[in-house]
């Protein structure tokens, strides 16, 4: 069975940091590309940043560019969002998710999601 755990997530003050982790199981993890989305209180969900399969391919959303890193570790079968220079307009619940080889920022190509983790940015 496929899973996804977040983790990482808190309260912080703007311009803080914060890492985000998500721990997979029940798949070969290195044959998955991940990506993270978010969620803010009355928005819907949208696209954060994504990696490729190997790591070698990134990609981000606009509103995140420069602050936010996506890595992973296939070793360790974890990928992370690093969040660096919060702004209280990060506030909201961040999802990773999974999908065979191709990356994309795109929701409706993922299957595999995890359950979320709170972050909120106090201004």
């Amino acid at each position: 069975q496929v899973q996804l755990v977040e983790s990482g997530g808190g309260l912080v003050q703007a311009g803080g940091s914060l890492r985000l982790s998500c721990a997979a199981s029940g798949l070969t993890f290195s044959t998955r590309a991940m990506a993270w989305f978010r969620q803010a209180p009355g928005k819907e969900r949208e696209f954060v940043a994504a990696i490729s399969t190997g790591g070698g391919t990134t990609h981000y959303a606009d509103s995140v560019k420069g602050r936010f890193t996506i890595s992973r570790d296939n070793a360790k079968n974890t990928g992370y969002l690093q969040m660096n220079r919060l702004k209280p307009e990060d506030t909201g619940v961040y999802y990773c998710a999974a999908r065979p080889w191709a990356v994309s920022s795109s929701q409706a190509d993922f299957g595999s999601w995890g359950q979320g983790t709170q972050v909120t940015v106090s201004s």
